[in-house]
């Protein structure tokens, strides 16, 4: 496995997660808008990573997804923050919060050389 795609797998793939629930709490999000925001942040994600992805965070119960069944069959699926992923994303936050606060003294400990 390459260097890129093992950093993907391993290290990025949470903050894909995050991206996710973040807009979901903003809003419904649909899978093509979510790779293109992704990938406005510089995410190199693919849609048979996305949309597995999406299907995994809501059977964690965290997204709950619609569809407009009028439109048919191929009808974008609205994906919607649930309670739970709201919990989710507060832990996120606290985590988030004391990893930055210990990478910045890191930082301050050991500047680039």
């Amino acid at each position: 496995m390459d260097t890129n795609a093992l950093i993907n797998k391993e290290i990025l793939l949470g903050f894909w997660k995050i991206h996710i629930l973040h807009h979901a709490a903003e809003g419904p999000v649909v899978g093509q808008w979510m790779l293109q925001e992704l990938q406005h942040h510089g995410y190199n994600v693919s849609p048979g990573t996305l949309y597995p992805l999406l299907k995994r965070l809501e059977k964690h119960g965290w997204l709950r997804s619609e569809v407009d069944s009028e439109r048919g069959p191929k009808a974008p699926r609205r994906y919607y923050l649930t309670a739970a992923g709201h919990e989710v994303l507060d832990l996120v936050e606290r985590q988030l919060g004391e990893l930055q606060r210990e990478l910045q003294t890191q930082v301050r400990k050991f500047p680039p050389k």
